[in-house]
């Protein structure tokens, strides 16, 4: 379980666990910790500890705790075992938009935008320089690498290969067994991808390389993964004779249980978005802005600031009688 493991071992955002998995258990409040109850111990997490809480199959959870993880600014996240699956998310107001406004600058900035994708090749491409490369070249380049990975799976499990096919909004209803298996094993990491997302506040729908779908950034963030898991996972069960969606997702959970994917991705989505060295506010600085001065503290009343500038004999109100009263016949 993610919540025994070592914290040296976990990424932190703010002093936070980026992630704690939970599935079998009743999730209830006490005091300032959430109590976590199944058949075999009790597990009580400090709410504020917590960045995103993974809620997994046979879990329960009471008003009183989603309450407590809404104040304390923890995500939840209703997803299948280990997080294979994303079913639906929640953040509370007590979160920063930090990380939100940041990458909505990034993704309507056509500079800033390229620099980001190509920061996402290059991690697909280590060694090599993409700082000149265009997104025309980089998209060959990329299409190039997949076709060589996928022959070289084939070659060293000795499935055969023909090619990708998949039927858009029907993945596991097109193409032969390998391909069944990869669009099943890649559902899985669009899971796991979605939550660490929402789980930091990030947008699903603003993506760099990918654009127009509400998980664009999602399938971004995917794809960096996919030739070190979803592929060789779906090649070596297809050798295996195995091939059935069940199959894909149980060797896919297997292979990330111990939370160290979540704890990467976490790590690349900031590293993308992020400048070096970048302090993440984590907080919810409830500020206004202003064109002029930039932000501005938020909870004051700002009447007196423009008082002088304001026509009173501008304000209108009209008011019509009781409905009770009105003889109107429609």
């Amino acid at each position: 379980m993610w919540w025994l493991a070592d914290p040296k071992d976990l990424h932190r955002i703010s002093d936070r666990l980026s992630s704690v998995y939970v599935d079998r258990c009743h999730i209830d409040r006490d005091d300032n910790a959430v109590v976590l109850v199944n058949r075999e111990r009790t597990i009580r997490v400090p709410a504020a500890m917590v960045a995103t809480l993974l809620l997994g199959p046979g879990t329960r959870i009471t008003n009183a705790a989603v309450r407590l993880l809404a104040d304390s600014g923890t995500a939840i996240c209703w997803v299948g075992e280990y997080g294979v699956r994303f079913y639906a998310s929640g953040l509370g107001p007590s979160r920063s938009g930090e990380l939100l406004l940041r990458q909505a600058y990034l993704v309507t900035r056509t500079k800033e935008r390229l620099a980001v994708a190509r920061r996402m090749f290059g991690m697909r491409f280590p060694g090599e320089d993409v700082s000149t490369a265009t997104m025309q070249q980089l998209r060959g380049r990329e299409g190039a690498r997949v076709k060589k990975i996928y022959r070289e799976q084939s070659v060293r499990t000795g499935v055969p290969w023909d090619g990708r096919t998949y039927k858009p909004g029907q993945p596991f209803e097109a193409g032969d067994d390998i391909n069944r298996l990869l669009s099943a094993a890649h559902s899985c990491l669009y899971g796991i991808s979605h939550a660490a997302v929402v789980g930091l506040g990030a947008s699903p729908a603003l993506g760099f390389i990918h654009t127009g779908g509400a998980t664009s950034f999602v399938l971004d963030i995917a794809d960096l993964y996919k030739a070190e898991f979803t592929i060789p996972i779906a090649f070596d069960l297809a050798a295996k004779g195995l091939t059935s969606e069940r199959d894909a997702r149980t060797a896919f959970r297997d292979q990330v249980r111990d939370g160290k994917l979540m704890t990467r991705i976490v790590r690349d989505i900031k590293s993308l978005l992020l400048e070096d060295g970048h302090a993440f506010t984590d907080e919810d600085l409830h500020e206004l802005w202003d064109d002029k001065l930039g932000n501005v503290p938020g909870g004051i009343n700002w009447a007196s600031d423009c008082a002088d500038s304001l026509n009173e004999q501008a304000f209108i109100a009209v008011s019509g009688p009781p409905v009770d009263d009105l003889k109107v016949d429609f």
